[in-house]
């Protein structure tokens, strides 16, 4: 069952969503060379919770951390670990809060280092695929006209769509109906009305599409081991336009500040 927001609880949702983007903004002063996924994953939640919120994944359905970091072939749910970041790499950070009895959601996939062209490429359609699916989160589309926009911009570069992992409403639960696939078609799925609040999140191969799931019961990575990029907005649907209740100006204003690309 879809369960619409008030305009209050749209700004407790976006309290929370606000509050990842600040926790990516902190986690982008560390992503270098030679940090651990374990670091990253403690700094997020001293942050998280030095800022009156609570990470939303720990303990979500038995996983025991703040972050999923998943580098390179990593898909999603990655578990942080004492390896060390190389140069050269993608990481995948997916990271959620709860505050107010409202959960916010938002990914953001970062170079360490300098990159392959080819990962440059990757990270740039991923997003762009992101910002081409929530334009459609207006009043009077459909949930298909979302998820085409996203299949169109990677499958037009060449990019294999995850099928299996999908974006979801988002409340007082983390995640909440509908499912939010990155593939469909125009006109299809339910009309979208003014206070729907989802976490759109396209997850995009470099190579083929399937996936498969590691003996963690966690860690999704690519089958033909190419490299995969995650980036996720918690979005509303507005009347004239979506209103993005998560942001990546923090993460990117201190990319910048490093003099780090941002794709």
């Amino acid at each position: 069952m879809v369960y619409y927001k008030t305009k209050e609880e749209i700004e407790l949702i976006r309290l929370s969503s606000l509050l990842v983007a600040k926790t990516h903004a902190e986690l982008a002063k560390l992503i270098k060379p030679g940090v651990t996924s374990k670091k990253l994953d403690q700094r997020a939640e001293e942050f998280i919770r030095d800022n009156g919120g609570v990470p939303a994944f720990k303990g979500y359905r038995g996983f025991p951390f703040t972050l999923c970091v998943s580098p390179e072939d990593q898909v999603v749910h990655g578990m942080p670990n004492n390896d060390e970041v190389q140069e050269g790499m993608i990481l995948s950070v997916d990271c959620g809060v709860l505050m107010n009895g409202f959960y916010g959601d938002s990914a953001y996939t970062f170079a360490v280092g300098e990159i392959s062209e080819a990962k440059k490429k990757l990270l740039r359609v991923t997003k762009e695929s992101l910002l081409k699916g929530i334009e459609k989160a207006v009043e009077g589309n459909r949930l298909g006209d979302i998820c085409f926009e996203i299949q169109l911009c990677a499958e037009r570069n060449g990019y294999g769509v995850v099928r299996e992992l999908v974006g979801h409403g988002v409340g007082k639960n983390l995640h909440e109906d509908p499912e939010v696939p990155n593939y469909g078609k125009k006109g299809s799925g339910i009309v979208l009305k003014e206070g729907l609040v989802i976490a759109v999140e396209p997850m995009i191969n470099m190579g083929r599409k399937e996936v498969k799931s590691l003996s963690d019961g966690w860690t999704i990575k690519t089958l033909d081991g190419q490299p995969s990029a995650h980036f996720e907005h918690t979005i509303a649907v507005g009347k004239e336009k979506v209103d993005i209740l998560s942001s990546f100006e923090f993460v990117e204003e201190e990319l910048k500040k490093q003099k780090i690309e941002v794709l």
